[in-house]
């Protein structure tokens, strides 16, 4: 039996919820303040033609700020321009480009929000047209080559911007298999190592994806033609008397050889933080395998992979220590050869320290600290106010010392924005910091009476957020008290919050934060409730139970009366089977009629909304008695328990069993209980087979140990045995130190070192404590430690965001130390991602699927573990003119570090938009700018309804309402209908086409009595929609039944119908005769009516046995374009043009995946479609 217990207090959800830290300053609005940026567009910003420009710009500011622009370096006069708008209380422009080129606005711009207190800028926005340009005409003449011969398909797509992504495929969309063999290099080009006579095709085509303007460029088929040495001997032997130019068949086998990097060694420069591929392509035969190593180390772990066949070796997120001559190999089983690559890592400036915002009162000082880093070393240059700062107006109380600034005695007035800006020839990072100079007596931002719950023994943390200027000092008090709290058990922390480490019942009450400086005084109330834990008193037991018997888990449990208690079961760690025999009641779980299958552990759990606390037992299901004349019952408890051999860590015990009861006894179960801990409670220690009575026992020191022994058989356990004489082992110093260390923040400045706590057993003496220790990996050589008891937990505070600790957790007794301890990397607390994905874009596949991509952020502006990125969508509207208006947000995640995803499910012919965030363990960041896209027109919904109003003799009226979903311009209907008989068989189908502005139609000429099936739907420029049917039958000719009736009664039908009887009846007994005479038949004769079935003459007309048809005969070549009705038909692969983009979508037969990217369909169906398709017609896709 199992027993865990976890309080998960509140300490955690504190923690979460501390808002207001001396790191991140925030000012209330309704103060005066200079500018702050809050929103701008991407540095490198890729405008779609087709789209208006909107260019970000938002910033907050007390008074509001005005903005301007920059482009090119030069004032923008936005009046001037009539294109150009401001949106109101904002900076952000927006382009009308309608009638103008996009490429007009290309340039660098740059915003500055403004105030009377100082000026911010944001970074310069380069704003670049999208382009997708053409494939240049060419002609592919068919190429040669020999059989095993390495061979080159060269892409060279045009250059795009951004580049286009290539693949290969035929002429029917399907990915071209690829291989160790046959595959595409880094630049597009299709390399093969040697050529197969199954590699000749005529449909070799390079694709080139430009996903910003949702367009696709085709380059002309290649045509391969692939000639085998046979084929070559008999050439030459026509032309030179029949001697073979060629010893034999066989191809030659040849060296491996590099043809990507050329010679024996290269090298490569890669910038820190972006993917480093290396590409090691081969030729020989037979085809060469490559591998890689690292000369100078390992390879990342998480971060190194290894693709397209071991041909490219990939490591994202590039650090310094990426750095190295990294060796490709390559090698048959003729040769081995190596290529070295020798890579340096360069590096974009990025921040060590980032200027933060001050809030000074008048004759305060304080300092602007601007770090980063960089290779080569950037160059720090700050500006005030947007100004380079050696042209700004000189301060006495001011002094630039490299990337510090110091202010001294700071003046009421001087307010101001001060910009740093770290750049090299990688890059540049450019941040506002201001400086806000003024006086304001403290406030307390935490909201009022707010109450904080916490389970007894656990940590308790209350906020006290505050501002004023001087910055505010913060104290506490309890209840109606007069003295601070200080010292044990509080600890106040830097940002006002006051933390307890051992919360119990007597400090519930509440809690006066207090936030005073020179101009006065503000304080706050607050209330702490400390609740009792969750226990189970009565734990589930081990079980052993026949097979059909009922069986009863116990599990009472006790908890704090104003907690809601959920009581949960599981087996296995899993959900309980759903089974009826599966009983859950509120302190019980019963099981009827067990099987075999019920076996296992079964756990419950008793959760409440701050903690919860578990027990475990096992069940084990035996066989039913054979016979129900032998009564088997559980054995006897063993007798007569004696200790000896006994040592400072181990004792041998012996015992004599008891009477079996006709049932071996299957093993012994060892228990013992602590006198000096855990007086009266038993513990499992070991169990031994049936068959001994002897167990070595292993002890822990300073325990008092009695044992008893129990024996289990199939039936069930014994009753325990008497007590042993109890055994007392000696304290000593730790064996062990806690296990489960762990480091992690719960807010950006601190680092919460967590540790699972030695039991009773492992502490080995009194006295027990930890010695926890830490210190910032590759930054500080001396270990920080403190030394604790009773906890399992450590709060270091003041910590930089999201940085990597070493810590470790050390046990001490009053008998020594522990062994030294093992080192753990942790990670101080997560902040909020700081930048929104770049270059984000979409590429519609079909009409309800698109694919969004986005350049992943730098993984030091997510400021944690990065989760995913999420995009929010939601459809704006329908292009349908009479569609309402209706908004409908969506959001789908990408765990991992993705740059792109699917939007599935999306309505056809409508206007979405959408933006993609950055997600940490702490939130999410900020969004893209909203992007918009239409996706094209769909097949329609079924008809509404479909009725027949009106049935005459010969002609049936239809009436029908159009679609609820029409997903395009309805073009029309399609009726088509056919006669059914009284067999439910169908007749001939006819089919009328109606224009869409119909809705009912007569159809004449119809057959009396007779019943007709319809079937009916609706058509959009991208085909037909689903059908729906009705049946309907015509009025019958009242004339009919008279003119049976009257044949019926005539003379001439009745002799008739005599005159056949009679024959009938004569022909039978003429049968009858036959039979009862019998006959002889030939041998031969009978010997032919019973050939053996397996044989089967061959039919000399179109060579098949029997009825026997193939149908793989009718199947059409591997290779062949069309055929020959024209259509396009999918193969049994699933792979297609989408699965390049990390799709689901497919093709329609019809070939409208040309149609999604140009907005109109490429093949139609007509009745000359008969021919195969002209793939000169589909060179491009716009």
């Amino acid at each position: 039996m199992e027993r865990t217990r976890t309080r998960a207090g509140a300490a955690v959800f504190l923690m979460l919820i501390l808002g207001h830290l001396g790191n991140a300053l925030e000012v209330p609005l309704d103060l005066a303040q200079p500018p702050t940026i809050t929103q701008q567009s991407p540095k490198d910003y890729i405008i779609d033609p087709r789209e208006n420009i909107v260019i970000h710009c938002e910033a907050k500011g007390k008074p509001h700020p005005s903005f301007s622009w920059t482009r090119n370096g030069t004032h923008f006069d936005i009046d001037q321009d009539p294109k150009v708008t401001m949106r109101p209380r904002s900076g952000t422009l927006v382009v009308d480009i309608s009638g103008e080129k996009a490429e007009t606005y290309e340039g660098v711009y740059q915003c500055t929000a403004r105030n009377k207190h100082g000026a911010a800028v944001s970074n310069n926005i380069v704003i670049r047209q999208s382009r997708s340009p053409l494939w240049s005409k060419e002609r592919n003449e068919p190429i040669r080559v020999q059989e095993g011969e390495a061979l080159v398909l060269h892409c060279r797509p045009p250059a795009g911007l951004p580049p286009p992504i290539i693949f290969w495929m035929d002429v029917n969309f399907q990915r071209l298999p690829q291989s160790s063999r046959v595959f595409q290099a880094l630049n597009g080009d299709l390399y093969f190592s040697n050529v197969l006579k199954e590699d000749s095709r005529n449909d070799y085509i390079c694709y080139a994806c430009f996903p910003h303007t949702q367009t696709i460029q085709q380059k002309q088929p290649i045509t391969l033609l692939v000639l085998n040495l046979d084929a070559v001997n008999e050439t030459v032997a026509a032309l030179f008397n029949e001697t073979d130019f060629f010893s034999d068949g066989s191809v030659e086998e040849r060296k491996p050889t590099f043809l990507i990097p050329s010679g024996s060694s290269s090298s490569k420069m890669v910038l820190r933080g972006q993917v480093l591929e290396l590409e090691c392509i081969t030729e020989g035969l037979p085809t060469p395998e490559v591998s890689w190593s690292k000369l100078s180390g390992e390879f990342p772990d998480k971060r190194t992979s290894i693709v397209t066949f071991q041909k490219i070796l990939r490591i994202v997120n590039v650090s310094d220590a990426d750095a190295g001559e990294y060796r490709c190999t390559a090698h048959n089983r003729l040769a081995s050869i190596h290529h070295t690559i020798r890579v340096t890592v360069k590096a974009a400036p990025y921040w060590i320290t980032t200027p933060r915002n001050l809030v000074l009162a008048p004759r305060e000082k304080g300092q602007l600290i601007c770090r980063a880093s960089g290779t080569p070393k950037p160059t720090i240059n700050w500006a005030m106010n947007g100004i380079p700062i050696e042209n700004s107006p000189e301060d006495s109380n001011r002094k630039v010392e490299g990337d510090t600034i110091i202010f001294e005695e700071v003046q009421t007035g001087s307010s101001a924005v001060y910009q740093c800006n770290a750049s090299n020839e990688y890059g540049y990072l450019l941040s506002n910091a201001f400086v806000n100079v003024l006086s304001e007596t403290p406030r307390v931002l935490t909201p009022a009476n707010q109450v904080y719950q916490v389970i007894r023994n656990n940590h308790a943390l209350l906020d006290c957020s505050s501002f004023g200027s001087p910055i505010p000092k913060i104290t506490w008090f309890k209840d109606s008290q007069s003295s601070t709290l200080e010292g044990d058990p509080y600890l106040l922390h830097e940002n006002g919050t006051l933390e307890i480490y051992v919360a119990q019942a007597l400090n519930s009450g509440k809690y006066i934060c207090v936030a005073r400086n020179t101009l006065g005084i503000a304080e706050n109330h607050v209330y702490l409730e400390v609740k009792e834990p969750t226990r189970i008193l009565k734990q589930p037991k081990y079980k052993v139970a026949q097979r059909n018997m009922n069986v009863v888990f116990e599990c009472k449990v006790k908890h704090d009366p104003t907690l809601i208690p959920i009581m949960i079961w599981l087996k296995d760690n899993g959900e309980l089977p759903d089974d009826e025999r599966f009983l859950v009641d509120s302190d019980s779980l019963t099981i009827t009629d067990v099987t075999e299958n019920d076996a296992g552990t079964y756990t419950c759990i008793m959760n409440t909304t701050l903690d919860h606390d578990s027990a475990s037992a096992e069940l084990t299901v035996v066989e039913a008695a054979p016979t129900p004349a032998v009564i088997y019952e559980q054995p006897d408890p063993p007798t007569d328990l004696e200790l000896t051999d006994m040592k400072p860590r181990s004792v041998q015990l012996t015992w004599i069993p008891g009477d079996e009861h006709k049932s071996p006894i299957h093993k012994f179960v060892i228990q013992y209980t602590d006198s000096l801990h855990d007086h009266g409670h038993w513990h499992n220690l070991t169990h031994v087979p049936g068959g001994k009575t002897t167990a070595h026992l292993e002890l822990s020191p300073y325990v008092h140990y009695s044992f008893r022994v129990l024996a289990l058989n199939a039936v069930g356990l014994s009753d325990p045995s008497n007590p042993s004489h109890m055994y007392k082992t000696n304290p000593a110093a730790p064996d062990e130190n806690p296990s489960g260390v762990k480091g992690f923040g719960t807010e950006h400045d601190n680092l919460m070192i967590l540790w699972k706590p030695l039991s009773v057993l492992q502490a080995n003496g009194p006295g027990l404590q930890y010695k926890v220790m830490w210190r910032q990996k590759d930054l500080d050589k001396n270990w920080t430690s403190v030394t604790v008891a009773n906890v399992s937990k450590f709060m270091v505070s003041g910590t930089p965001t999201f940085t990597p600790y070493e810590v470790k957790v050390q046990a001490i007794n009053n008998n020594g130390i522990g062994p030294d301890p093992a080192v753990v990397i942790g990670h101080s607390g997560e902040d909020l991602p700081v930048q929104a994905p770049d270059s984000v874009q979409v590429l519609v596949l079909n009409s309800t699927l698109a694919e969004v991509h986005w350049e992943p952020v730098p993984l030091k502006t997510v400021r944690g573990h990065l989760k995913g990125y999420k995009v929010y969508y939601w459809r704006e509207r329908s292009l349908h003119k009479h569609n309402p208006h209706r908004v409908e947000q969506q959001l789908l995640s990408f765990s991992g570090n993705k740059s792109h995803g699917m939007l599935p499910g999306l309505q056809p012919y409508s206007l979405y938009l959408f933006n993609v965030r950055v997600y940490n363990g702490k939130g999410e960041g900020p969004a893209s700018s909203n992007l918009q896209f239409e996706t094209p027109e769909g097949v329609p919904g079924p008809p509404s309804f479909l009725r027949i109003t009106n049935s005459n003799l010969n002609n049936l009226t239809l009436e029908w309402g159009p679609p609820n979903d029409c997903n395009g311009h309805l073009t029309g209907y399609i009726l088509k209908y056919q006669q059914v008989n009284n067999s439910n068989e169908l007749g001939p189908i006819e089919e009328l086409v109606l224009p869409a502005n119909k809705t009912s139609v007569t159809l004449p000429n119809l057959k009396y009595s007779t019943r007709y099936k319809f079937y009916f739907n609706a058509k959009t420029g991208q085909g037909a929609g689903p059908v729906i049917t009705e049946e309907a039958v015509t009025i019958m000719d009242e004339a009919m039944p008279s003119r049976q009736a009257d044949i019926a009664t005539q003379g001439w039908f009745i002799g008739l119908m005599c005159a056949i009887a009679l024959l009938i009846l004569v022909l039978l007994i003429i049968c009858f005769i036959k039979r009862n005479k019998g006959g002889k038949y030939p041998v031969k004769e009978k010997e032919d009516a019973h050939t053996d079935p397996e044989f089967q003459p061959m039919k000399e007309d179109d060579c098949t046995f029997g009825e026997y048809s193939d149908t793989e005969d009718h199947k059409p070549l591997k290779g062949s374009r069309t055929p020959s009705n024209g259509t396009v038909h999918r193969d049994s692969s699933d792979e297609s043009l989408v699965d390049y983009g990390g799709g689901d979508g497919q093709f329609n037969e019809d070939g409208s995946f040309i149609g999604q990217y140009s907005g109109k369909s490429s093949i139609r169906e007509t009745a000359e479609a008969h021919s195969p398709v002209n793939t000169t017609t589909m060179n491009s896709f716009v």
